[in-house]
């Protein structure tokens, strides 16, 4: 055996630079997991196998490779597992801490972001979360692929506490986030009764129903934070905000807050029995999905200001009428309010640290925060002290939008992070790429 001085000796200079560069990320990667948290730096004691790979070769990582031309079969399956490995590990930590690729499922910021947009997701914007599931398949969020075998795709345990990593801010009224679904810790294993939520269903139908009848509703599901579904949504409210909604019109302490652009209502567009052709719709915005034709002369859309506007001229139609709110459906707290979607609260959003009296009024709106986020006690006639930020989401297609209205605030520790540009459109009409919208950034959201 060679002796640590003939190790040292046989060392290229190449190999001292990759060790010194590997070894600064490392490091530097520590540091940033560690702040506010030294306990953390107990993963220095790794450094030396990352020196050693690349000079003093103490550990041979690489002892395979001297069967190339004696086990040509066997380097070669080890030359896969090799770059398997790597790739499996280097998009792990990629996706964990810098950032993930998301796909626009849904039309609730339709005019904002498009369903078949693909983002490129920040987690270093608002800061990566240390994963509270460490051992799971990478690029799979919840569940195996059916060619795989289904399942889950992570391991209870190690279960870690919940801890963020220095970003250099945190969501702002306006940003557009992804965070994971904070009804999504229980869900029914069929598809089909994925939506509404859990609770919605349990509400609807009774809890007792939805967790016997496996035969409609399947198995009931739970799911740690970051294993659940991520959702996409604008952020309209702010930890320690007052938050009302009066006929469609938010207003945040009492400030009426300015429409943007692409805010969408659904109408019944009346015609005098003209049947709109698709080019029209495909000019006036309208989506194939979103065309539904009630009778011979109603035609339901959800509109924007300006495409309202543009059908008001049209000498076609005779009335829009705005989609009434009872058809929205129950809000949150599911039970316990007269609010509707288009006429709710005021509420406020809890900012950590803050206390409240706790009311037979406010009750069922905190009593969730205490029982699923907080694992707190929570009593009628004393104050409650919050111990996270949470945060008020809403879709811009308002009335085609499952948010904050239906089930409540995102804790900060439900945050994935903030999309930062499409790097992919793929029109789901026409089924091709709209070059127009890739490279498209926060700043036109």
């Amino acid at each position: 055996m060679k002796s640590f001085k003939d190790r040292i000796s046989e060392v290229s200079r190449g190999g001292w630079i990759r060790a010194g560069i590997w070894s600064a990320l490392y490091i530097a990667f520590v540091l940033w997991v560690a702040w506010g948290d030294w306990k953390s730096l107990g993963w220095l004691v790794l450094l030396p196998l990352i020196v050693d790979a690349f000079t003093t070769k103490y550990i041979n990582y690489s002892w395979w490779r001297k069967y190339k031309d004696t086990k040509p079969a066997l380097y070669t399956v080890c030359s896969w597992v090799d770059a398997i490995v790597f790739a499996l590990v280097a998009v792990y930590f990629i996706n964990l801490y810098i950032f993930q690729n998301y796909q626009i499922p849904s039309s609730s910021l339709e005019k904002t972001l498009r369903v078949g947009d693909f983002l490129y997701v920040s987690k270093m914007a608002y800061g990566a979360r240390v994963p509270q599931t460490p051992l799971s398949m990478p690029l799979v969020q919840h569940t195996m692929p059916a060619w795989l075998g289904g399942g889950k795709s992570y391991l209870e345990k190690p279960h870690w506490e919940y801890k963020r990593l220095a970003g250099w801010t945190s969501p702002k009224k306006g940003d557009i986030v992804v965070f994971n679904f904070p009804a999504g810790d229980t869900v029914c294993s069929n598809p089909q009764m994925q939506n509404p939520d859990y609770y919605t269903l349990c509400y609807y139908y009774g809890t007792g129903m939805v967790n016997s009848r496996k035969d409609v509703f399947g198995e009931i599901i739970t799911r740690p934070v970051d294993r659940r579904e991520n959702y996409v949504k604008r952020c309209v409210g702010e930890p320690g905000d007052s938050l009302q909604i009066i006929d469609n019109v938010i207003y945040i302490n009492g400030e009426r807050e300015p429409e943007r652009e692409g805010l969408q209502l659904n109408y019944f567009v009346q015609t005098d029995g003209h049947v709109f052709g698709a080019k029209y719709l495909e000019k006036l915005g309208v989506s194939v999905a979103d065309r539904i034709q009630v009778d011979p002369q109603t035609w339901h859309f959800p509109l924007t200001q300006a495409m309202k506007a543009e059908l008001e001229k049209n000498p076609h139609v005779t009335a829009l009428v705005l989609e009434p709110e009872e058809r929205g459906g129950a809000v949150y707290p599911l039970g316990h309010n007269e609010w509707t979607r288009d006429n709710y609260g005021p509420i406020y959003i809890p900012k950590k640290g803050d206390k409240v009296l706790i009311t037979e009024e406010n009750y069922w709106i905190y009593k969730r925060i205490a029982d699923a986020y907080e694992f707190q006690p929570m009593t009628i006639g004393k104050e409650y002290e919050f111990r996270m930020d949470y945060y008020w989401m809403m879709g811009d297609n308002r009335h085609n939008s499952a948010d904050s209205r239906y089930w409540g605030f995102v804790p900060e520790d439900h945050i994935v992070g903030r999309p930062v540009f499409i790097w992919l459109s793929i029109d789901k009409d026409k089924h091709n790429i709209r070059w127009s919208r890739l490279g498209d950034t926060m700043k036109k959201w």
